[in-house]
């Protein structure tokens, strides 16, 4: 199992944890990964980073598949690619509708179909072998609905090919799930709990590497979940530093009866937690929801307490299909405790 830091997406004014990065590309750390919502964007700061470090991955977990053509994300990851002498890594997903319908102004409907269809589309233009020319149910390239002007004609990136991009998807419903192991390079969950990978996620992959074909399966293809690692001697310190973002995301990420948070907590056994901590959340009472999130989830999706605990509880996931470990670290300390874990 190979390590990558998460960085995340700022909130308030962009400030890049440089440091940080840098001395994880000193480290052999694999990738790192920047994400956005509605704010800083995924790609920029990875940019940025690239011109600073020497040999980490540039990864995108994620960029919002509604918020960009297909044939916009390609050129931008074969740019950044071209740019970082081959180290980009394309992490793709849907975001919710709030975020979908509410900032970039496009309907949510059919999440599964234009998934399959962007990435089709994005490995049409990486390939390079002909023109762009793409007839689906949610993209038509060229276009020829409402509105055309008749003017358009397939085109082929002025760049050359670069097939060998990874593509990684985010998911964590069951559907999402399988249609990653099916056409992606790799898979970017969050809130993944190797104690429950079998009857969660095992199914799912499974099938989705059945309708790949080709022999794929575990052993070429990247499973790399986001981890948050907090290091104190008192367990309390460390659960606190938590909660308010699972509380965030189980409680206000989406409306009731879609938040894909929160029915995972409840498919990971805390139906009961995830209902009073959403309830509490949007009613205004976010505090209380914090003191809600238990301590067992918790331990489940992250890696927190003393380091002996830490490194204890660590086997957990090298005992599992992972390969790829995305830290979220908040220093430099803990960023070397864990590569000497590991």
């Amino acid at each position: 199992m190979r390590l990558g830091l998460m960085i995340g997406y700022a909130s308030g004014k962009v400030d890049l944890p440089v440091e940080l990065i840098q001395e994880a590309d000193r480290l052999g750390v694999y990738a790192v990964w920047a994400a956005e919502a509605y704010g800083s964007d995924a790609v920029t700061p990875l940019a940025w980073l690239g011109a600073l470090t020497h040999q980490i991955k540039l990864g995108t977990a994620i960029m919002q598949m509604p918020g960009r053509t297909p044939a916009n994300a390609a050129m931008t990851a074969m740019t950044l690619n071209q740019l970082s002498g081959g180290r980009f890594l394309l992490g793709l997903g849907l975001s919710g509708p709030q975020v979908v319908e509410g900032w970039h102004g496009v309907s949510y409907a059919r999440p599964l179909t234009r998934t399959r269809e962007y990435v089709e589309i994005v490995r049409t233009i990486f390939r390079r072998k002909e023109r762009l020319s793409y007839d689906g149910k949610v993209y038509q390239i060229p276009y020829n609905g409402p509105g055309a002007t008749g003017l358009g004609k397939p085109l082929r990136s002025t760049l050359r090919p670069e097939p060998d991009i990874p593509i990684y998807l985010a998911a964590i419903g069951p559907q999402n799930v399988e249609l990653a192991a099916e056409i992606a390079d790799g898979w970017l969950p969050i809130f993944f709990s190797p104690e429950k990978y079998a009857e969660t996620y095992q199914p799912h992959l499974e099938a989705g590497f059945a309708k790949a074909g080709g022999g794929k399966g575990l052993h070429n293809f990247d499973i790399a979940p986001t981890v948050s690692v907090v290091i104190d001697d008192s367990l309390d310190v460390c659960y606190n530093a938590l909660r308010p973002m699972l509380a965030l995301y189980i409680g206000g990420m989406g409306a009731k009866g879609k938040n894909f948070y929160n029915d995972l907590a409840a498919r990971y056994g805390y139906e009961a937690e995830a209902h009073e901590i959403q309830e509490l959340y949007l009613s205004g009472r976010q505090f209380e929801a914090m003191s809600k999130v238990p301590a067992g989830l918790i331990d489940e999706v992250a890696l927190v307490g003393p380091k002996a605990r830490v490194k204890e509880r660590l086997a957990r996931w090298l005992n599992s299909p992972i390969t790829t470990l995305n830290m979220t670290v908040f220093d430099v300390s803990t960023l070397r405790t864990m590569v000497e874990l590991l």
